[in-house]
């Protein structure tokens, strides 16, 4: 699809939370100035070919070119970042229908006469991610592919869902959900959605042929042996937080994710501005963009599990996670296993996913070179991830 000149934008609030963006991408601009003094003494030391290359060149010269490339490069930050809150795209799908609901949770029926695939996305993001737009959709794909895809869309908590932890999920809405399918269906989970397939399987082994695991953490200490220390300096006032909202608010989630790499937003709004606004490299950009700042806020008692639960202390790995009241365990599960774990996971590091692999009976690993959203929509998602998905479950 390509963009009308008559579309109108529309009105976007991400990258989310903006002010986090922009205070950012202005510290990075201001600090290479201030910084360079202190650098400069121990670059003999760091990197003695380019102090070599440097030491002609008069400090005040030096100082004035840091300075002003620094401005370019803010500049075409600032100029990416507003040409994607202007562009007109808008998502527009239709909609499949509606196999199955309970309260905001709705299960998607994709169509297809072939075995029933129950995909089950994270909490946190919207569902629509494995069916972004026309040409990259791995629900439509699966479809096609003589299966059956069933997506379960979470939506945004309700006054019933904001009183919800993990189990009520879990054992509640997964399991209804299972159940309403009328045989037996294999599960696909996605990231924190892997984590609820799993226990899922583990409640109901009898309505679950099998299990595709993509990005899925299990050692949330994994690779650096502790809590993340942004993570663990926020706890008080996260918990604070939760007590008063009764839930932990999208931007501050998004904040987290931010944590993670704080200059993913400063090169990817700057590679933007090189674009073209009307090809398709621009369309995918800003279809995923407005997917990442789409998300949903999670209800306290989640939040808490697995904020200080799984990140803080690392319960999934410790066998110390709980479901219904009984502790998760993969190694009891018994059912063919697929999982994929991405190379160049930023979210989940690939180490955490593993750890998950190496305990559960039998495991297959599949390691696409992708990042954690791109082996779903990427442009070399189909033949790393899809179609070898699609034939795994084909097989069950």
């Amino acid at each position: 699809m390509r963009l009308g000149a008559a579309a109108a934008a529309p009105v976007r609030a991400g990258p989310r939370p903006l002010a986090l963006h922009l205070a950012a991408a202005t510290s990075i601009w201001s600090g290479s100035s201030s910084a360079w003094p202190l650098l400069s003494g121990a670059l003999p030391r760091l990197s003695p070919s380019l102090a070599h290359d440097l030491a002609s060149v008069p400090p005040e010269k030096l100082s004035a070119a840091l300075d002003r490339e620094a401005r370019i490069r803010l500049d075409q930050f600032l100029t990416g970042l507003e040409s994607y809150r202007a562009h007109p795209y808008a998502r527009a799908l239709t909609e499949p229908e509606v196999m199955w609901s309970e309260g905001t949770t709705r299960v998607l029926d994709y169509g297809g006469k072939g075995p029933p695939v129950l995909a089950i996305p994270s909490l946190v993001n919207r569902a629509y991610v494995l069916d972004l737009d026309e040409e990259s959709s791995m629900m439509r794909y699966l479809a096609a592919r003589g299966l059956r895809p069933l997506l379960v869309d979470w939506g945004e908590p309700g006054a019933a869902e904001r009183a919800f932890s993990l189990t009520d999920y879990i054992a509640g809405r997964l399991v209804r959900a299972l159940e309403a399918i009328g045989e037996p269906a294999a599960l696909v989970g996605y990231c924190m959605g892997g984590n609820l397939a799993v226990a899922l399987a583990q409640l109901r082994p009898d309505a679950v042929r099998g299990l595709a695991l993509l990005a899925t953490p299990w050692n949330f200490f994994a690779p650096m042996g502790a809590p993340h220390p942004v993570l663990a300096a926020l706890s008080p006032a996260l918990n604070a937080m939760i007590d008063v909202l009764g839930e932990l608010p999208i931007d501050v989630l998004q904040m987290l994710f931010f944590s993670l790499d704080p200059t993913q937003s400063w090169t990817k709004f700057r590679g933007f501005a090189t674009l073209d606004p009307y090809s398709d490299a621009a369309r995918r950009f800003v279809a995923l963009e407005d997917w990442a700042n789409d998300g949903v806020p999670l209800a306290g008692a989640v939040a808490r599990e697995c904020l200080f639960g799984w990140y803080g202390e690392n319960a999934p790995a410790e066998g110390k996670w709980r479901v219904a009241g009984d502790p998760v365990i993969p190694d009891g599960i018994e059912m063919p296993t697929l999982h994929v774990i991405p190379a160049r996971d930023r979210i989940v590091p690939p180490e955490s996913a593993r750890a998950l692999a190496a305990i559960v009976p039998g495991a297959e690993v599949l390691t696409p070179h992708a990042g954690h959203v791109g082996m779903a929509v990427g442009s070399r998602a189909q033949n790393e991830v899809w179609r070898p998905v699609a034939e795994w479950l084909a097989a069950l």
